[in-house]
């Protein structure tokens, strides 16, 4: 992309500022003195001091905008080539605020805002090839811009398509992972309906039972004494 054509400067003939007194006029010609030797703080520091003693200096404005673009102040200077914009006269004058405004728009990428400066501009001046070449300079980039913004929209879109995938995706796993754990839960409670249920035996039933046990044992050691007491018979020998 080609570079950017530089501002316009407003350094007139100081004639019509006669009436105003010594001392603006050395504080604009000091700053625009300033200014060429691109000291651009100083140089706003002058016309800061002479738009002080005379509001309506549109060459103060316009210059101090200048000064404060070159430091890249940008949205302090938009608002300086709109006030001398609003101040000027002379439809050169406004055309070449509108121009720079333009310039100050595309610093801040407001590519849109610049394109409508610069063909208010060529409204004042059609002839201005500059204003031409920088009015095709921020069609272009706010053809990109537009360009990235409709990418952004659709990745943003297929974002939020690819988090619906996996949200669905997620609902179905918790669905299979519930009916799984109802399915696990059902075939437990048949399990349990088919072991033969264990009756509950009181205290008092065990001592009962274990009294018939011993009672038993003693029954069986006393028959087992009687038999001794008689001789088995034995087989015949060969």
């Amino acid at each position: 992309m080609r570079k950017m054509v530089v501002l316009l400067t407003v350094v007139c003939c100081l004639t019509w500022l006669q009436g105003y007194g010594q001392s603006i006029r050395s504080l604009v010609n000091g700053g625009n003195d300033l200014y060429e030797e691109k000291k651009f703080p100083d140089a706003e520091v002058n016309y800061r001091k002479a738009l002080e003693k005379e509001q309506g200096l549109v060459q103060g404005h316009f210059n101090l905008g200048n000064s404060l673009y070159k430091q890249e102040k940008h949205e302090e200077s938009l608002r300086e080539f709109e006030n001398a914009y609003a101040k000027a006269e002379e439809k050169d004058i406004k055309a070449k605020a509108l121009y720079n405004r333009g310039n100050a728009l595309v610093k801040q990428e407001k590519y849109q805002e610049a394109v409508n400066s610069y063909i208010e501009s060529l409204k004042l001046n059609p002839a201005d090839n500059e204003t031409k070449y920088n009015l095709s300079y921020a069609l272009e980039k706010l053809k990109q811009q537009q360009q990235q913004q409709d990418k952004g929209k659709d990745d943003k879109k297929d974002k939020q398509n690819q988090d619906e995938h996996k949200n669905d995706q997620k609902q179905d796993q918790q669905r299979q992972d519930q009916q799984e754990q109802q399915q696990q839960k059902q075939e437990n409670q048949q399990q349990r309906q088919q072991r033969p249920h264990e009756k509950q035996i009181s205290r008092e039933d065990a001592e009962r039972i274990l009294e018939v046990l011993k009672n038993s044992e003693k029954d069986v050691q006393k028959k087992l004494r009687s038999r001794s007491r008689v001789r088995a018979k034995t087989d015949k020998d060969w």
